[in-house]
């Protein structure tokens, strides 16, 4: 990832985002994420440079040690807001289960709605050159790596049982991805493909009954029904 240039939450004073000490006024650097946007902060200062939203954050003691995928450092149990996630404080990873996820895509989806922000172009698009698969901090078992939404560009590593781990600076760019609409036209595409996969098979059954009136139509018929009867189911539930 690009390195950013933060202020440092003492001074003012500008510094990369990977310095552990500010070169101005000497104070101790660790980057967090942001309660809003979830973009890496300075900890102790008090707005995120990325969006301008206060920087509340709490630390708690964590019930079960969970290690990063990545580095295997301990996760932090962190509440940034009013979410709960575990933050690696070495590779800056974040890892969210099934539901605190759920719930921010709901709620930027909202956001996105009141606050009509323009989208951004996809200017994150380089993937990784070395891929790896990671285990899921949980189970263990690896994860499978996921193009969020299928077109958001932001390649995240998935545990469809436990949760989704993001990597540094993954869960921001996720969350503008949100609030520029991103969600509302990824369902809106996958809408319009089981459209085109439905127009195609009415087309073929028209072929086939004009090519083939006779005995096998029955048959055809049935396997057309069945068809249709589950791109119907899934229409219904994407709508």
């Amino acid at each position: 990832m690009p390195v950013e240039t933060l202020r440092c939450p003492s001074c003012g004073a500008g510094v990369s985002s990977e310095s552990t000490r500010c070169s101005f006024c000497g104070a101790g650097l660790a980057t967090v994420a942001c309660p809003a946007c979830f973009g890496m902060m300075f900890a102790g200062a008090k707005f995120c440079s990325h969006c301008g939203a206060r920087g509340d954050r709490n630390e708690a003691a964590a019930v079960e040690t969970r290690l990063c995928p990545r580095c295997k450092a301990a996760l932090k149990n962190v509440t940034v807001g009013t979410t709960h996630l575990l933050e690696c404080g070495t590779c800056e990873g974040i890892w969210l289960d099934v539901d605190t996820l759920q719930r921010i895509c709901a709620e930027r989806e909202t956001q996105a709605a009141v606050l009509e922000m323009p989208a951004h172009p996809e200017d994150h698009a380089t993937l990784e050159k070395h891929i790896s698969y990671i285990p899921c901090p949980v189970c263990h078992q690896l994860m499978n790596r996921v193009n969020f939404a299928h077109c958001s560009a932001v390649i995240v590593n998935v545990c469809k049982q436990h949760g989704t781990w993001f990597d540094k600076d993954e869960l921001r760019r996720t969350v503008e991805f949100i609030r520029a609409g991103g969600l509302e036209k990824a369902r809106a595409r996958e809408l319009e493909e089981i459209k085109d996969e439905r127009r195609k098979l009415e087309a073929s059954k028209s072929q086939s009954t004009l090519l083939d009136p006779g005995m096998m139509a029955g048959s055809r018929d049935s396997t057309f029904s069945v068809s249709v009867s589950a791109i119907d189911l899934l229409f219904d539930i994407l709508r």
